[in-house]
């Protein structure tokens, strides 16, 4: 059975405001955050890597130009993670990719262990969602079959795809990990660096 050809979208738009500086330049195990969650993915056996930017998207692009990624940049991140979902779904749509999988820019501890378990069960499953397992319900970091595209295309306001994820309970596999750890404030990344037992 042949692999599917799955593309990685790091999504990293937002403007941090619950930071108040932009997160994906925080100093992080020698890089930065952004950083660090590229380099999970790059040790993954996913296909390609594309990163959406949008607040300071120069600035961001500029700390991330090490790394071979193709960058998309969403100049309507303002109206929420839909949009960022839409502006990548659009830049992939008629490549020859089987599946999306996103994970967000946020996420340092989703590592190419897991990446790969999740690479792993959709190739044994390829007409199902592979998701993460949350309290409240599946979410990122999800692979996303080729044939859900028109549903994200549709997508609106900052809630990503979560309602979409939840309509399709049927049709999802979740996983389990630990790892699901997202730095939104501060506080997150002083836990982030804490649970590390090391400086950033």
């Amino acid at each position: 059975m042949p692999k599917n050809r799955i593309a990685a979208i790091i999504l990293a738009a937002g403007s941090s405001s619950r930071m108040g500086v932009s997160k994906q330049l925080l100093a992080f195990q020698e890089t930065t955050l952004l950083g660090h969650v590229i380099e999970n993915v790059r040790g993954s056996d996913v296909d390609k890597m594309y990163c959406t930017l949008g607040a300071e998207s120069d600035l961001i692009s500029l700390s991330i130009e090490r790394y071979t990624i193709e960058t998309i940049v969403n100049s309507n991140y303002k109206t929420g993670l839909s949009s960022s979902i839409i502006a990548s779904i659009r830049h992939i749509e008629n490549e020859s990719f089987d599946a999306v999988m996103m994970i967000l820019g946020d996420q340092p501890l989703v590592d190419s262990i897991y990446i790969n378990e999740l690479l792993t069960a959709f190739n044994n499953s390829s007409d199902k969602i592979i998701a993460s397992s949350y309290v409240n319900g599946p979410g990122v970091p999800v692979i996303i079959p080729k044939k859900y595209y028109p549903n994200l295309l549709q997508l609106k306001g900052d809630k990503g795809a979560k309602e979409f994820l939840t309509s399709q309970n049927e049709n999802i596999i979740s996983l389990e990990t630990d790892s699901l750890f997202d730095v939104d404030t501060e506080e997150d990344y002083k836990k982030l660096i804490k649970r590390l037992g090391k400086k950033a």
